[in-house]
């Protein structure tokens, strides 16, 4: 019993020797970490700035800030690796890239994926920070392009599209040199006065100082008929750093009650 207590006793103090032995180890591979998070945060704070400054384009230099970031950190992972003595560790990652990456790849397609697709919009640019797109169903205002999503706003929402979604569906840009194209339908009785309800939409088109008319083509045109109703598309640009849904919901409330100040029956 004495011999069985003993080995006990002998393999808690081993325990107790690998802790001691590997706690100093285990902090300083912290202490590494942390360092590289930070030093890489501030990097990309710098970079992200001064990209800003002399690309003109926040949507690719943010990307290229944030790429620079994951470099800089997976950098700082493989240097704990050799500060603690774990060098054979960061020899075996490296050599067995090939092997992994295909392991990991499949594993994690969709975010690699995700990460191409982002390096292509980050340089194809087919959309800028602020610009109006429209993909997937999602309708919104672009805020940012990061390494795996774009990030837009809808309706005070923040949407998480997946760049790989971006690049293989289809993608709506609605600006235009800083202004945004709005439409609505709105449907007549059959029978109406059409000619009359066109010229009264575009007169109120008109006077809103917020419809931008030199360059753009502003219009109301009869597009359909269904059942008994006369189909409306009336189509107008803006700028882009207007409420664009409020003044939507404005410009059909002011429609609607001319056509109805004027005797047309509005379905």
């Amino acid at each position: 019993m004495e011999e069985f207590f003993r080995d006990i006793i002998n393999h808690i103090k081993g325990y107790y020797n690998n802790i001691v032995d590997l706690t100093p180890k285990l902090l300083l591979a912290v202490a590494v970490i942390l360092i590289s998070w930070f030093i890489a945060s501030r990097v990309r704070g710098f970079a992200d700035r001064r990209l800003k400054i002399r690309m003109h384009d926040p949507l690719l230099a943010t990307f290229i800030a944030n790429l620079l970031k994951a470099v800089l950190i997976i950098i700082g992972f493989l240097f704990m690796f050799r500060v603690i003595g774990l060098t054979g560790v960061a020899q075996s990652i490296l050599a067995g890239a090939g092997i992994s990456a295909f392991i990991i790849g499949f594993a994690l397609r969709d975010i690699g994926e995700n990460f191409l697709a982002g390096i292509l919009l980050a340089f194809k640019r087919p959309f800028s920070v602020g610009d109006i797109i429209e993909t997937n169903g999602v309708k919104g205002k672009v805020v940012a392009l990061n390494l795996r999503d774009t990030q837009i706003k809808s309706a005070s929402k923040n949407i998480y599209v997946p760049n790989a979604l971006l690049i293989k569906n289809t993608l709506i840009n609605f600006n235009s040199d800083g202004y945004l194209l709005q439409d609505f339908t709105i449907g007549l009785e059959y029978g109406s006065d059409y000619r009359k309800a066109l010229s009264l939409i575009t007169e109120v088109l008109k006077k809103d100082s917020e419809i931008v008319d030199k360059d753009y083509f502003n219009s109301a045109v009869v597009s359909g008929i269904t059942g008994n109703t006369v189909q409306i598309n009336v189509r107008y640009w803006v700028k882009t750093d207007l409420s664009i849904s409020e003044h939507l919901s404005e410009m059909i409330i002011k429609v609607t009650e001319m056509l109805k100040e004027n005797g047309f029956n509005i379905k």
